[in-house]
């Protein structure tokens, strides 16, 4: 074997690194956990297959009974859009719990990982999922769990990290094409990732997207960049932050871009002291408590 093969020309922690060879290693690998139903908060799961490309899960609560309708969450994960999955313990970890306070169906998309598919992958299969969600809009959609027990008119975006980038990214599609069968009443932008001009940051950014331009000028990683933000298509936003994540500034200046754009709808903003970025991800606290009940409580004040 030549052992040049073993030469690492990109090295990007805590996420990935890349051989000379195409190989991908990644830092860390998340676990997987099975679908089915969860005996501590008595959510149901399903997998499902949207496109050969595009998967989601669905979480169901206990609660539900034949023809009621509840308000729907489609969720984006988080992991620098190169790590993680729909299918994980940490989204597992922050889906069933919300899906059970919140009594609420979540969708949470699963997207492909760069960088083996370089973004902007990650943010077209997210919107492939939101327009298949909205497929169930008739009651006529694919999936019998949706038509069945899914209130289009009452539907929320979330994601945490690259997940709120990618939560932003789908509203702001939804607003400008027009989507049609849902209504989105809010969104929750948890810890988000939109990129800095620390050198390491834009040096991740240009590699997961080798088309991206500068950070002043690309939507993806900078929303103030965006022409089109004032046509995003929610009614509502929460903002939730960090004190000591390092993009904590980067979520505070896209609730104040997002506050003077023009966008006709309301933004809220919330900062955890004392924790650093998706510290309620991998830790059980009182913080982690008081985030998870500010994030039920956003979406039951439109309910």
């Amino acid at each position: 074997m030549d052992s040049s093969s073993n030469e690492v020309i990109r090295d990007c922690p805590p996420f990935f690194k890349v051989y000379k060879d195409g190989r991908v290693e990644r830092y860390f690998v998340t676990q997987p956990v099975p679908a089915g139903l969860d005996q501590t908060t008595g959510v149901q799961t399903k997998d499902v297959v949207i496109s050969p490309a595009v998967k989601a899960r669905i979480f169901m609560p206990q609660s539900t009974t034949p023809g009621q309708k509840l308000p729907l969450l489609v969720h984006y994960h988080g992991g620098g859009f190169s790590i993680g999955s729909a299918f994980d313990t940490f989204t597992y970890k922050v889906a069933a719990p919300l899906a059970k306070q919140a009594n609420i169906v979540l969708v949470s998309i699963d997207y492909r990982l760069a960088p083996e598919h370089p973004l902007p992958i990650a943010h077209d299969d997210s919107w492939v999922g939101l327009q298949w969600v909205a497929s169930h809009a008739n009651g006529q959609g694919p999936e019998p769990w949706l038509n069945d027990n899914a209130d289009p008119s009452r539907v929320f975006l979330a994601g945490e990290s690259a997940g709120a980038n990618i939560a932003h990214f789908v509203a702001v599609q939804a607003g400008v094409t027009k989507l049609v069968g849902l209504k989105i009443r809010g969104m929750l932008i948890v810890h988000p990732y939109f990129g800095t001009r620390e050198p390491s940051d834009n040096e991740l950014d240009k590699y997961v997207c080798p088309t991206s331009t500068e950070f002043d000028n690309d939507p993806i990683v900078n929303p103030a960049a965006d022409p089109k933000l004032n046509e995003m298509a929610c009614e509502r936003v929460i903002v939730l932050v960090a004190e000591e994540d390092g993009f904590r500034n980067r979520g505070e200046a896209y609730y104040e871009t997002l506050a003077k754009s023009g966008w006709r709808g309301k933004v809220e903003f919330f900062e955890t002291k004392g924790e650093g970025h998706c510290f309620h991800v991998v830790i059980n606290n009182h913080n982690t408590e008081v985030l998870k009940n500010k994030m039920v409580d956003f979406i039951n004040k439109d309910i």
